[in-house]
């Protein structure tokens, strides 16, 4: 059954870029363009369209799991979630949705995942654990759902760099889950980063389609849902997952804060992330991109590798990359005032 499963990422794949060119063109069957404003990074009106071919690609991913009689509950219950996701957000491409109704879809499939058994019952940061009582940690699991939904998407604003976060962040839980025996989560994972790799085909640098809330809202949230489903799984832990996707999360949480604290209006679009930054101090969006490639990377393999160790590496191994990641901002900081 493995093996039949893995058969169906080159199906993905192909699926993916197939439907990602026939949306890239001026004439293509579904025209959704984001043009461009004060706060873009890029310069010419450009298809956002490009979540359809993602969708495509893993709605065919679950008709083949289904044909074969795999589809586990766990991962039903994160496609009903999905498709609540998915729906909000493809609205929202072709149309305004106010920010309230987009809030409340996403509370919901936050609270089937907390219905499905996915909910936090406690947090671990090696080499302490806290145990949560139900309603807590249903709320904090409902809380960490919404931020990731909305992160993914703060963090889709350059060529290349949620697709690649995909690739590269789901194929490392992908991993992490396979060598713990959790096959159906490794093969989800996988079909999802093999999703990602093949938009990445069209939205490399320069690109010639984006993903669009649709693609980004919904990576976001089968992201946390994945991550979640191996912590109550014992394929992996929580703090692992966040670390292979420390990219975007430090990135975003950070600069979430520091506009909080200058009392600006965090709701409202901007280009003060890092990695906007960066193209704005004439980095580009290929040498950004490339750079963040590799410390996605890197994150990946040392959660891989942290997974698999004492607890006191496991605590060596995170505070060296608070201290990284300390680095680095004081280092964009400084180009900043350069």
């Amino acid at each position: 059954m493995v093996w039949q499963t893995l058969c169906i990422l080159p199906l993905i794949f192909a699926i993916v870029v197939f439907m990602t060119r026939s949306l890239c063109g001026e004439r293509a069957w579904l025209r959704i363009e984001d043009h461009p404003n004060e706060r873009s990074l890029h310069t010419q009106p450009t298809p956002r369209s490009g979540g359809v071919a993602i969708v495509s690609g893993l709605i065919a991913a679950l008709l083949c799991a289904w044909f074969y009689g795999w589809v586990p509950a766990k991962l039903a219950w994160i496609a009903a979630g999905g498709v609540l996701i998915a729906a909000v957000s493809l609205l929202d491409d072709f149309r305004h949705v106010p920010a309230r109704w987009r809030f409340l879809v996403h509370m919901i499939a936050a609270i089937i995942l907390v219905v499905a058994g996915l909910g936090l019952t406690d947090v671990a940061v090696p080499p302490v654990s806290w145990s949560l009582p139900l309603l807590p940690g249903g709320v904090l699991s409902v809380l960490l759902v919404i931020w990731m939904i909305n992160l993914y998407n703060f963090m889709d604003g350059m060529d290349g760099f949620a697709a690649g976060m995909t690739s590269i962040g789901f194929s490392a839980m992908a991993v992490m889950a396979w060598r713990s025996g959790i096959y159906e989560l490794a093969l989800s994972s996988m079909a999802v980063a093999t999703a990602g790799a093949g938009f990445l085909v069209f939205n490399f640098p320069k690109a010639r389609i984006f993903m669009g809330d649709l693609g980004s809202s919904l990576l976001g949230f089968l992201a946390i849902a994945f991550a979640l489903w191996g912590d109550r799984s014992d394929a992996f832990p929580l703090w692992a997952a966040v670390l292979v996707f420390s990219p975007f999360i430090v990135d975003a949480t950070v600069t979430l804060l520091l506009r909080l604290v200058r009392r600006e209006r965090f709701w409202e679009a901007h280009r003060s992330h890092a990695y906007q930054r960066l193209v704005q101090h004439g980095w580009g969006h290929r040498k950004t991109v490339l750079r963040s490639y590799v410390l996605m990377f890197f994150c990946a393999v040392s959660a891989i590798f942290a997974v698999g160790v004492e607890a006191s590496y496991q605590t060596g191994i995170l505070g060296a990359w608070v201290l990284i990641y300390v680095v680095l901002w004081r280092w964009v900081g400084r180009i900043d005032s350069a």
